[in-house]
């Protein structure tokens, strides 16, 4: 019966980066697509102040005006005779007691109180205004 000779494997230092490479790229193209997604989906050109931005918002149900006075609840167009129920749903369906209210820099004044004054009748107390940070514009003091 002839020998049979022992296979010797040798390990290989040689590492193959390029497929690494390309699933990097893929990853890096999908995250940079679908990172605007994330926000709101609803444009709206916000008042800009000083006042510093909070850097975590606690969970609650997004309320938009836009500058043609449309109003959206978490992204979903709302008429403002049916306003109050689907807010209220929304805030089951979340579980959460806070709104925060974004408003277009050119919504009238009294169309935002009267979305804040509804907040109000309904028991809401956790109101956010949601703003903009105002540039610096490089003086110091």
């Amino acid at each position: 019966m002839p020998r049979r000779r022992k296979r010797t494997y040798r390990a290989l230092a040689d590492i193959n980066i390029a497929n690494l490479v390309d699933v990097v790229l893929v990853l890096l193209i999908i995250f940079m697509i679908s990172a605007p997604l994330l926000q709101s989906g609803i444009e709206v050109n916000l008042p800009k102040t000083r006042a510093a931005a909070l850097n975590e918002q606690a969970e609650g149900v997004v309320v938009t005006i836009d500058d043609k006075g449309g109003i959206y609840i978490n992204d979903v167009w709302s008429r403002l005779d049916n306003f109050e129920d689907n807010l209220q749903r929304e805030l089951r369906l979340k579980n959460a007691s806070s709104v925060y209210l974004r408003a277009d820099s050119m919504v009238l004044y009294g169309t935002a109180i009267d979305i804040i004054g509804r907040l109000k009748e309904l028991g809401i107390e956790e109101i956010g205004l949601v703003t903009a940070r105002q540039e610096e514009t490089g003086k110091s003091r």
